[in-house]
């Protein structure tokens, strides 16, 4: 499904205008972003969680050259599934 697959379903359900659906799901985008950025979590009840996971500074290889290289510890997004969500998938 594409983003704007995904708005007008929005706007079909929601009985709303697709320039208000755009606008709304930019809006939560948005707020969801800034929330991961400013280091908190957001727990959606039903849905899941999502949240900042740092990977730790490692030592990798250069597949090419097979020289070793130190890559830098990073902070990376990461959704985990509520259970509700996880049955309503499994049917």
């Amino acid at each position: 499904m594409t983003k704007a697959e995904l708005i007008s379903m929005i706007a079909d359900k929601g009985n709303i205008t697709k320039k208000q659906a755009a606008d709304d799901l930019q809006l939560i985008f948005e707020s969801i972003s800034e929330i991961l950025v400013s280091g908190q979590d957001i727990a959606i009840p039903g849905f899941g969680k999502f949240s900042v996971t740092i990977r730790k500074a490692r030592t990798g290889l250069n597949p090419r050259t097979k020289e070793k290289l130190e890559i830098p510890e990073t902070k990376a997004p990461s959704f985990s599934a509520a259970q509700a969500l996880k049955d309503a998938v499994k049917k």
